[in-house]
């Protein structure tokens, strides 16, 4: 690149991860300009550590709010691209799922962003609102239509026509809702593929979601129309795994005689959960030392 170029700056609506995009700034600066090094920058963004770039993007260090800022203004960002970088700090550096997924929700509010990285944002979408997954399933019932007022009185609990149009745009944006060529509305079978920390997060907010509302069904749902049970058991800790093993067996075939159903017409939320209530015993000090 020369020196005439003013497009040489990657584009920070691209990505997920604040470091890597300095990483490729820094590649593309000193790509457009020879003069331009780490202590270049240090003075631009007013900092008297040389390398305090370097450690940012190796990790090694992290930006509190006034250093996010200094950043914005060395990297001569615009409006738009500071209040993102600012978010994009906010999701990088969060503590807890909890913070993440409200960073990430800023993150995704972002047109250019989501026009960067459409599926990403719709994955989490998708993934983070529960009547999501239960809308694409009722495109199963015969009776199904895509009426947002009528899909939104059908859930339990009810939701508002806008969620239900919104939720309709994804699911026919990500392919899991398809028109058939009769004109009518069919579950698709997309592949969602993302990056691994929208998926986890993604994952985690979805399973928060239907454990809430299983939760909720207590009061909700007739007591004839679900089944919450559940156990306490000590068992040795090797077990767990073959406890494992025959879930996701159980979970397999009650799918294959769900899939088996012609004509279904109620969608049904299936929660199972295996965890630990107490800390795992200590390693012994023989298996330490092998």
């Amino acid at each position: 690149m020369t020196d005439v170029k003013t497009d040489w700056k990657p584009d920070i609506f691209g990505y997920l991860d604040y470091r890597e995009f300095l990483a490729d700034y820094y590649e593309a600066a000193k790509a457009n300009n020879r003069a331009f090094s780490y202590r270049y920058f240090s003075r631009r963004a007013g900092y008297s550590s040389p390398n305090f770039l370097k450690l940012v993007i190796m990790g090694e260090r992290s930006l509190g709010a006034e250093s996010v800022e200094r950043f914005a203004r060395a990297l001569k960002l615009d409006g738009d691209e500071t209040r993102f970088f600012r978010d994009l700090v906010a999701f990088n550096q969060a503590k807890t799922s909890e913070d993440k997924s409200a960073a990430f929700e800023r993150v995704g509010a972002s047109q250019r962003f989501r026009s960067a990285r459409r599926l990403d944002s719709a994955y989490f979408t998708y993934l983070s609102r529960w009547y999501y997954p239960a809308i694409r399933e009722m495109a199963a019932r015969k009776d199904f239509r895509a009426d947002p007022e009528w899909i939104a009185a059908q859930l339990l609990p009810p939701i508002r026509p806008s969620e239900a149009r919104e939720a309709l745009d994804v699911l026919f944006e990500l392919g899991l809702l398809v028109r058939a060529p009769d004109g009518s509305l069919r579950r698709g079978e997309a592949s969602l593929t993302t990056g691994h920390e929208v998926r986890s997060l993604a994952i985690g907010n979805y399973h928060r979601q239907m454990l809430t509302r299983a939760g909720e069904s207590i009061e909700l749902v007739a007591r004839e129309q679900r089944d919450l049970s559940a156990l306490t058991v000590c068992i040795a800790a090797d077990t767990a795994a073959e406890l494992k093993d025959r879930i996701h067996e159980f979970r397999e075939r009650l799918l294959d005689r769900c899939d088996r159903d012609l004509e279904p017409n109620v969608v049904y939320q299936l929660n199972i959960q295996l965890f630990p209530l107490t800390a795992p015993p200590p390693v012994p000090e023989d298996d330490l030392n092998e």
